[in-house]
């Protein structure tokens, strides 16, 4: 008759580790994972999980772990407030942590790092909950933008263009251009844990452009096109635009090496009387409120769906931007976050 079984998982955490590191010497010594689990009397399911965790972490992995929440590791209400103004004001990597983001993990080494304190990374969630932290996709902001050059577009220059675009009659347009490829996705899929939800599609790439326009009363003008984008391409743009529209265009734009081509430059003084170009702060997208306008195509219009071909492409975004030209309600809103806000009036 064999020994019986016991389940490892009644006994007291150390007797649990003593038992475990008795099985480990005994398969080191040549006795298979069976004979071990019948030696000792545990289950052979038991066994084959101490291997593995011993493979992947060795001896340490099968050491018996203290229970309970730690004693005496809490921030006290200086510390809390030293941490939270470091999250709001620096970057990990600005503190000298190696990570890109904030994340329990990276918080809960800068609070090590400054007060001694080691706190698990649930802990570390709780705390960031309590301060009003919660975890956000971030707004990407390039290195080589200027605040002052943005400080000065916000506070000198834009004001400046609403007086001359008032006293002249004209009309602000913000204006970008964007490609978009067939096999973009936007959102998220549920699926069940561990398994990563499959997107059926083509295995075919595909792309096109689109140029637009908006205004902050809800007008929008666009061109979908097939080649990349060039002067030609963008001239024939700017003349439909000046065709559609009476009065004077004051264009804000980036600073696009096809914007500043010779070819447009010199198509712009001959139209200088129609229209006018005003360039954004270099590497500042999120102040164009046209951007807002991109996001949507690429999210409803094309990442929630999967085309077949580039003429299926092009005409589901067509179509969009059919749609939002006769919402200009919506066409406003791209105005309304918080980066364009200035813009809205």
């Amino acid at each position: 008759m064999g020994m019986e079984i016991r389940d490892a998982r009644s006994l007291p955490s150390m007797a649990q580790e003593d038992i475990r590191l008795k099985v480990l010497k005994a398969i080191q010594e040549g006795k298979k994972q069976v004979e071990a689990a019948e030696l000792f009397g545990i289950t052979r399911q038991a066994v084959g999980r101490w291997v593995k965790k011993y493979r992947e972490g060795g001896e340490k992995a099968l050491r018996a772990k203290k229970k309970g929440r730690p004693k005496g590791k809490t921030l006290e209400p200086w510390q809390a407030a030293q941490i939270a103004k470091a999250i709001v004001d620096h970057h990990p990597e600005q503190l000298k942590l190696p990570f890109y983001l904030w994340t329990r993990d990276a918080v809960a080494e800068l609070i090590e790092k400054r007060f001694g304190i080691g706190l698990s990374r649930w802990t570390v969630g709780r705390y960031l909950s309590r301060w009003g932290f919660t975890p956000q996709k971030p707004i990407r902001k390039a290195f080589e933008q200027d605040p002052k050059k943005v400080r000065y577009w916000l506070d000198t220059k834009y004001p400046e263009i609403q007086e001359e675009a008032f006293q002249q009659k004209a009309e602000i347009f913000w204006g970008v251009e964007m490609g978009l490829r067939s096999d973009h996705a936007a959102g998220r899929s549920y699926g069940r844990k561990g398994q990563t939800p499959v997107i059926p599609g083509t295995g075919q790439r595909f792309k096109c452009n689109m140029i637009s326009v908006i205004t902050n009363r809800g007008k929008l003008y666009f061109m979908i096109f097939k080649k990349g984008f060039s002067a030609k391409t963008f001239i024939d743009f700017l003349n439909r635009l000046v065709r559609q529209i009476s009065h004077p265009i004051f264009l804000i734009i980036d600073r696009h090496p096809v914007h500043r081509s010779s070819q447009v430059q010199k198509w712009l003084k001959i139209k200088e009387k129609r229209i006018r170009f005003f360039w954004l702060p270099p590497y500042s997208p999120e102040l164009n409120p046209d951007e807002n306008l991109n996001q949507d195509v690429k999210s409803n219009a094309l990442g929630r769906s999967r085309p077949h071909t580039q003429e299926e492409l092009v005409e589901n975004v067509r179509s969009y931007l059919y749609s939002r030209q006769r919402k200009p309600q919506i066409v406003k809103k791209y105005f309304h976050g918080k980066k364009v806000r200035y813009a809205a009036a």
